[in-house]
């Protein structure tokens, strides 16, 4: 008998904000529509599901498959810390039902750079802007070096200096960063300090960066509104497809 096509279960983090919830629950929506495009002959099964704040959590998102129907579980995260880590590869163990397999997280990646370069020009960036990269950071190291990547692939995309602004437990705080970029500002030629958004979603990491002091902070990758960005999507598809291989060649026993 052929292996089903395996799930695609999406781990947000979880919002309380009603405008970030609509975000992303607009790229699941949209992950749906082109993932069966990408499988029209057997498209998998697309499930939302959160690691914190919001219901359903993972093993109920899990729970709501058909029996035995196995599942890629795709973080919804923008680097990969205490969440991937921990919370959702114990939720994989824990998962007996099924074949499971966890991806990785979303960045970094080029194609979020694009995005981030996007957002930047949508808010009015100019020549002479200093650019801060806020991220919501992590005490994982891991997490912290997979934002830098980012801003260093940001950095690659734009032609321009990026520094880089944590939104919690990592070093330097984004209101440090905006406030030594416009100190750099003001040694130099001028401009303003706008920040690059690198969180998901609206939310509570975002009023913090938009509370930072910059002169200009770029709306979120994902608008409540909008249709989700192509970039996004193919991430997300992307880390579908490398997990479902690897639970493919693992004859369907991946944990």
């Amino acid at each position: 008998m052929a292996q089903r096509t395996p799930a695609l279960v999406g781990i947000s983090h979880g919002t309380s904000s009603p405008e970030g919830q609509r975000a992303v629950r607009g790229l699941r929506d949209a992950v749906t529509e082109a993932v069966g495009q990408r499988h029209p002959d057997a498209p998998p099964s697309v499930r939302l599901g959160h690691v914190d704040v919001e219901q359903p959590d993972v093993p109920a998102t899990l729970a709501s498959l058909d029996g035995g129907e196995p599942a890629v579980v795709v973080p919804l995260l923008l680097s990969a810390g205490y969440h991937v880590y921990v919370d959702l590869t114990e939720a994989v163990a824990d998962e007996t039902t099924r074949a499971v397999v966890l991806s990785g997280a979303l960045g970094p990646d080029d194609r979020l750079a694009t995005l981030l370069l996007r957002r930047l020009e949508e808010a009015g960036l100019r020549d002479d802007d200093r650019i801060v990269l806020a991220v919501a950071g992590s005490s994982d190291r891991r997490a912290v070096e997979d934002c830098r990547d980012q801003a260093a692939r940001l950095a690659a995309a734009s032609g321009r200096e990026i520094s880089l602004g944590f939104l919690s437990a990592a070093e330097p705080r984004l209101p440090d960063a905006v406030a030594a970029a416009r100190a750099a500002a003001g040694e130099g030629a001028g401009g303003r300090v706008v920040v690059a958004n690198y969180l998901l979603a609206p939310g509570y990491f975002d009023d913090l960066a938009r509370a930072a002091g910059a002169d200009v902070t770029a709306q979120p990758l994902l608008l409540p509104d909008g249709a989700a960005p192509t970039e996004l999507v193919d991430v997300v598809l992307d880390r579908y497809a490398e997990a479902a291989a690897t639970l493919e060649r693992a004859g369907g026993q991946a944990r």
